[in-house]
């Protein structure tokens, strides 16, 4: 018999002294447990897709409202396919699993790390500018190639490619085109050797976000890898 098939008995008019409150407690307590799980991916711990779209589209309603800047970064890992081929899928979620421990060791608390789908991950900062946000992208990429992971008894080299877009108060654009606009750089960062960072042209960031000069040279001396070959 659970909470709210068993027998109820009559409530006096004094709340504080009614023998329901505990077990309403209870029942709160385990909805609110039940909100929190309904908003996580069980295998990465990273909040799910349903809580990203929910979550960007406040912080575009906020820097609308105050004028401060957010940004937005995806990754994707690289040659995922071939190690879920080669080394099966239970290896395939321990990569993932990993992968989600060391990004969240190198993020703010404020941030907002998601799992967007199979190996595509989102990360909304809130209040942080672009340049700001391409050192963190780099921060991501770089303590993941410097975290080798075991499969089966061979130590594997992770990578990821990362696409970061900023959100701006003049900004035209919705939720779904910020997300469509990071996925076009991850594809151009895959499409140019994988490992490494892709982002707007200076030109555009300066336009739409009104860089600094300290900012500026930020961005052009951010640490982009040279294409590999694979």
């Amino acid at each position: 018999m659970n909470l709210l098939e068993e027998k109820q008995p009559d409530c006096p008019t004094d709340k504080n002294t009614c023998p329901l409150q505990d077990r309403i407690r209870r029942l709160e307590e385990k909805c609110k447990e039940l909100e929190a799980l309904s908003q996580v991916d069980a295998l990465t711990g990273f909040f799910n897709y349903r809580y990203l779209m929910n979550a960007l589209e406040q912080e575009m309603e906020r820097t609308r409202r105050t004028g401060v800047p957010a940004s937005l970064i995806m990754g994707d890992l690289d040659y995922f396919k071939r190690i879920n081929d080669t080394y099966g899928h239970e290896n395939g979620n321990l990569v993932l699993k990993t992968t989600a421990g060391i990004w969240r060791s190198n993020l703010r608390r404020i941030d907002i790390p998601c799992r967007y789908g199979g190996e595509e991950f989102v990360f909304i900062l809130p209040g942080t500018r672009l340049p700001q946000a391409i050192q963190t992208a780099e921060r991501l990429r770089r303590s993941l190639e410097k975290s080798p992971l075991s499969l089966d008894g061979k130590p594997i080299v992770l990578t990821g490619s990362f696409g970061v877009t900023g959100i701006v108060q003049d900004q035209d654009m919705t939720s779904g085109s910020i997300i469509e606009t990071a996925d076009q750089l991850v594809l151009r960062a895959k499409s140019n050797g994988r490992n490494r960072v892709c982002y707007d042209t200076y030109s555009s960031i300066a336009e739409s976000t009104g860089v600094r000069d300290e900012e500026k040279n930020l961005l052009l001396g951010t640490d982009r890898p040279t294409k590999q070959k694979r």
